[in-house]
């Protein structure tokens, strides 16, 4: 994670010590955790939210900007992105479009395993390069932080080339990344079971959590990647390097594996299409962030739907992710999943915003500096040219993001 703290710049001569950098006014709406406000300005100074308030209170500013009716809110969070890969499978798309499933074309050698082919023949530099223009696409999006998964390179080496690339990535772009190990995605074509899963165990946690290159480990709970019982052992392995577990659960069939998230108090389920109701309410119970992936279901051409409105009813925070990835959902438009969330998922507009904010802030485990706007908060934020958050999921598709600030500074669009 960037440090997102600086220091004020010094004040000009007859200028007060307190004086504001940026004064953000004249927003349509400023929206942040579930609420809408109207008349309310927000003062920035160095890195931080300092003031949210009316604007008759706020402190001088050195800068004033006129939002001239825009929305504005906390930079937008995408909680689940497999974003570093090589290759594509469009071919793979056109089939399933033609009517095979995604489990025939992954028995036969496609899905995952194809991916992982092109992932582990590209350098560091060609991930770098393949990966930038999808984090500009998020950025556009008004995204400020975004967690990034391995599981493309499924050797104790390519998984750490692969986070790797999330580091230095992290290092040069002004998203915050936040990198979880997922080497329990699928076996590796031709590589035994129990040797792999012990390779995922005894070799890769230990690696990865000692150069400290991941924050989660997940594991793909599902027909043809990973049972509970081995999902278990990886995660609690995970727990024992220090790394928070996350789970894939539910998404293609029903497996338990909502309930495996919250036994091991995992930070976040995603998917959860197929979720019972005794893994919402385990959930619930759990704290668990359910991360919800409707651009998938969609790309995938099914009319599975997670239960968002009972997740939400019964207590579970729900979260929007885009699941970018170059077989399930090949997309970077978060905007796009607010619509979604709403339309297939049934949430509403104020909701749907939560899921990309403060909900999917939680499920990345930045709830104490991104997702927020607030006093004594970093300051990034987000301006859309819509007038109301109902606009943003209503302008279906589209990208109205006029500017987005990362810890104060203007980050899109950059100066030409």
């Amino acid at each position: 994670m960037k440090p997102t703290q600086s220091k004020p710049a010094p004040a000009e001569p007859g200028e007060p010590a307190t004086a504001l950098d940026l004064l953000f006014v004249g927003a349509g709406e400023v929206f942040s955790d579930g609420a809408a406000r109207t008349g309310v300005v927000v003062g920035v100074r160095g890195a931080d939210i300092v003031y949210v308030g009316p604007a008759d209170a706020a402190p001088a500013a050195r800068e004033v900007i006129d939002l001239k009716g825009g929305l504005l809110t906390p930079g937008l969070v995408d909680p689940h992105t497999h974003l570093v890969f090589a290759g594509d499978r469009a071919g793979e798309y056109a089939e399933r479009s033609a009517g095979t499933s995604y489990l025939e074309i992954a028995r036969r050698g496609g899905g995952i395993a194809r991916t992982m082919h092109a992932t582990r023949a590209a350098s560091v530099e060609t991930l770098m390069a393949l990966a930038r223009p999808r984090l500009d696409q998020l950025l556009q999006c008004g995204v400020t932080t975004a967690e990034v998964k391995s599981g493309y390179g499924l050797t104790p080496a390519d998984e750490r080339k692969m986070l790797e690339v999330v580091r230095r990535l992290d290092a040069e772009h002004p998203i915050d990344l936040v990198a979880t190990f997922l080497g329990a995605h699928t076996v590796p074509p031709g590589v035994d079971r129990a040797r792999y899963l012990d390779a995922v165990v005894g070799e890769m946690l230990p690696d990865i959590a000692e150069a400290g290159l991941a924050e989660f480990c997940d594991v793909f709970i599902e027909k043809g990647a990973f049972d509970i019982a081995e999902g278990r052992r990886v995660l609690e392995a995970g727990l024992k390097y220090g790394l928070r577990p996350k789970v894939h659960a539910d998404q293609l069939s029903a497996g338990g594996g909502a309930e495996l998230a919250a036994e091991v108090g995992a930070v976040s389920a995603d998917h959860l299409e197929h979720i019972s109701s005794t893994g919402i309410d385990a959930l619930a119970a759990a704290g668990t962030v359910a991360v919800l992936l409707p651009g998938a279901a969609m790309f995938l051409g099914s009319d599975d739907r997670a239960p968002a409105r009972a997740l939400a009813d019964r207590g579970v925070p729900v979260a929007l992710s885009t699941d970018c990835n170059p077989g399930t959902c090949h997309s970077t438009n978060l905007l796009l999943m607010l619509t979604l969330g709403m339309s297939r998922l049934g949430l509403t507009p104020a909701e749907v915003l939560d899921a990309v904010t403060v909900h999917a802030a939680r499920a990345v485990g930045r709830e104490a500096v991104a997702g927020r706007i607030a006093p004594g908060r970093p300051a990034d934020l987000a301006i859309f040219d819509v007038a109301t958050h109902r606009h943003l999921p209503y302008h279906f598709g589209m990208l109205p993001t006029r500017a987005v600030y990362k810890a104060g500074r203007q980050v899109y669009p950059t100066a030409a």
